[in-house]
């Protein structure tokens, strides 16, 4: 499971694929060093051993009259190009977690269980250590089990010191809870929560202003602010899920989680078509990371808000009775409204 590496038996062969850039018993002492990190997520749900061919899961649906299995799948995109710069990689495993756990909260469930891919040109135990504590740690805080994953050696398909990652996640919400937009109409009022960076998306376009255009350096300090370029850069992906938990069933109608696309056109995934979302542009503060990429790459504003999350990352969308109880609870901020319309963003400068 973890490691596709066939097992060979005999000792000569072995060398032979680890000549070939592929070490099979590297991947078994690693697979044996994760096991403690692992076990940190599991609860008496997880059944059998770490490294089989399949991961199980005996899920407790106590207290649900009708359990409905929500899942999603994803990766970090270029920020792993950050990470291989900084020689950090503990933050963009917890980021593909997070990632993860927030794209299932939006419909009112709640994280069941992890599996991650990796894939790299060899396999480095240090990095691949790090990566497991990112991912471990992120899925504890989230009550989630991280029940197996893939680690495949590709000689040849990256470069030195390069890798990849996906993750799936599978999840559970009771049907008559499921947050789908089904309810919002004109009137309802729009809450925005602070995202924390750019989170995991819009980041090739923000390499290419920070890095080509204003030819900064990864250990070069952001204008006008005491951060590095790098450590701003990998600011790990906020989970909001402890957050949404807390609000009562019902006064939710709908959530979006502000990822590639932005506020442009991650909302209308959630609405009526025939509402649409007038956010009021200047009803909060644009973080100072996105002020400097809008102004050193004079990217048109209306861009800026369909590839970043311009420090909106999450959404939740309520009627106007329950906007102010909704606002204390998730410690949000009213940026708009709903309105009559085509399905739509509309964007108020």
């Amino acid at each position: 499971m973890r490691d596709g590496s066939a097992s060979l038996d005999m000792t000569k062969k072995r060398k032979s694929y680890a000549r070939a850039g592929v070490d099979v018993d590297l991947g078994n002492r690693l697979k044996r060093h994760i096991q403690s990190l692992v076990k940190r997520t599991h609860g008496p749900q997880v059944l059998g051993k770490i490294g089989g061919f399949g991961g199980l899961f005996a899920p407790n649906f106590s207290g649900m009259r009708e359990p409905v299995l929500v899942a999603s799948i994803d990766g970090v995109g270029t920020k792993l190009k950050i990470a291989f710069a900084m020689n950090k990689h503990d933050t963009v495993g917890a980021d593909l977690v997070n990632h993860c756990v927030n794209d299932i909260a939006v419909l009112g469930a709640r994280p069941l269980f992890f599996l991650d891919y990796v894939g790299c040109e060899k396999l480095e135990s240090r990095i691949f250590d790090q990566l497991l504590r990112g991912f471990s740690r992120a899925c504890r805080f989230a009550g989630c089990a991280l029940i197996g994953g893939e680690t495949a050696q590709m000689p040849g398909m990256y470069r030195r010191g390069e890798y990849d990652l996906a993750g799936s996640i599978v999840g559970v919400v009771d049907r008559a809870k499921i947050i789908d937009g089904s309810n919002i109409k004109p009137g309802d009022v729009v809450l925005g929560l602070d995202s924390n960076g750019l989170h995991t998306n819009g980041y090739s376009l923000a390499g290419k202003i920070l890095f080509e255009k204003m030819r900064l350096k990864i250990g070069s300090r952001l204008p006008g602010a005491t951060i590095t370029v790098g450590k701003e850069l990998l600011r790990v992906h906020k989970n909001y899920q402890p957050l949404l938990k807390k609000v009562p069933s019902g006064l939710i109608k709908g959530l979006a989680h502000i990822t590639g696309g932005g506020l442009i056109d991650n909302l209308p995934r959630i609405f009526p078509k025939n509402c649409h979302a007038v956010i009021d542009t200047k009803s909060w503060r644009v973080p100072p990371i996105f002020q400097i990429l809008q102004r050193s790459g004079d990217v048109d504003p209306a861009e800026m808000y369909q590839v970043f999350n311009m420090g909106i990352g999450m959404v939740a969308i309520v009627s106007e009775r329950n906007a102010k109880r909704t606002m204390s609870i998730l410690r949000a901020k009213q940026i708009g409204r709903i309105e009559r319309g085509t399905g739509k963003t509309q964007l108020l400068w």
